[in-house]
């Protein structure tokens, strides 16, 4: 057993990685996670620029996901010249493609409120990537793509919408390809990066307040009732300081492993300052959530041993 480091893991490039998702590469056999990578190491200038102009990271683990290695960025992202924005990553396997559906900005603002747009890729082998569309989900700032399969069939997209309050609505679509908006569907709190899984016969969402991670149970995919948060007090281990952010969700049998990211140089009384190395760096870590008594409960001190995630695969 090989125990699970704090940090899980750092970009070493830019030293900011963010917003991971975790998906099994079936042609390498092995776990890769795509991350936001932010550049942290940008020009100390007192704007978000360092947010934006990046590209999607990639690291691989070949041991269950105790130890991770970068590997690069996914390519064929671009569809036009110059540099555009690649935020949030949600990638999906169909059982004969992958798809990515990705925020993309056009450009590197250096304020908040840009056009925001979610994109949708195709790839045969998670590195190389083919684009398929911009989605049209009624506005012009969507970002953070959540998709699951539906139990009668077809597919349901969750994502921030902040032309309307900051909430997370849902599109379905029959094929990944075609999508219809359905409407609002958690409206509890203002709030970012939907996540959606099922575990112990419950559907469970967690969503990203800032504070922490409201959980949300649902019976259906359609009513959602909100929980306590997660992640929402300060870690003592190396890096997990600060609130859990953006997170995904790989369920292994009655466990949830929640892989999020953190922002260890800041303090929740303090100002954050867009120009100084140690409030923009971030770090991934993983905890374990497990369903007691009706209720999700996930304690970051506990000391995990990997593999946490399959050899072979789900």
């Amino acid at each position: 057993m090989t125990a699970i480091p704090k940090p899980l893991f750092r970009d070493p490039v830019h030293d900011g990685a963010a917003d991971p998702t975790v998906i099994w590469n079936r042609t390498a056999g092995e776990w890769w996670m795509f991350y936001t990578n932010r550049r942290v190491l940008a020009p100390p200038v007192d704007d978000v620029s360092w947010v934006h102009g990046t590209d999607i990271g990639i690291a691989s683990s070949r041991d269950g996901g105790a130890t991770w290695v970068y590997r690069g960025t996914a390519q064929g992202l671009a569809t036009g010249w110059g540099r555009d924005t690649y935020w949030a990553p949600e990638v999906v396997d169909d059982g004969e493609r992958f798809h990515m559906y990705v925020s993309v900005i056009e450009g590197v603002p250096t304020r908040w409120g840009a056009d925001a747009r979610i994109r949708h890729y195709t790839s045969t082998d998670l590195a190389r990537w083919t684009f398929e569309s911009t989605l049209d989900l009624d506005s012009r700032h969507v970002i953070d793509a959540c998709v699951v399969p539906l139990p009668s069939g077809g597919w349901r997209m969750w994502f921030k919408d902040d032309d309307h309050g900051t909430h997370t609505y849902c599109a379905d679509s029959p094929d990944l390809h075609d999508w219809t908006v359905v409407g609002p569907a958690v409206t509890v709190s203002k709030h970012e990066g939907p996540n959606a899984f099922t575990l112990g016969g419950s559907h469970w969402m967690l969503v990203d307040e800032w504070r922490g991670l409201r959980v949300l149970r649902s019976d259906d995919l359609e009513t959602w009732t909100p929980q306590d948060r997660i992640l929402d007090a300060s870690g003592t281990g190396p890096d997990d300081g600060g609130n859990g952010l953006h997170a995904d969700v790989v369920v292994v049998g009655e466990d949830a492993f929640v892989f999020y990211f953190t922002h260890p140089g800041r303090h929740r009384d303090a100002p954050v300052r867009d120009n100084l190395y140690a409030h923009r760096r971030t770090s991934i870590q993983v905890a374990r959530a497990h369903v007691v008594d009706g209720v999700l409960v996930c304690d970051r001190e506990e000391v995990l041993t990997g593999p946490i995630l399959p050899l072979a695969g789900p």
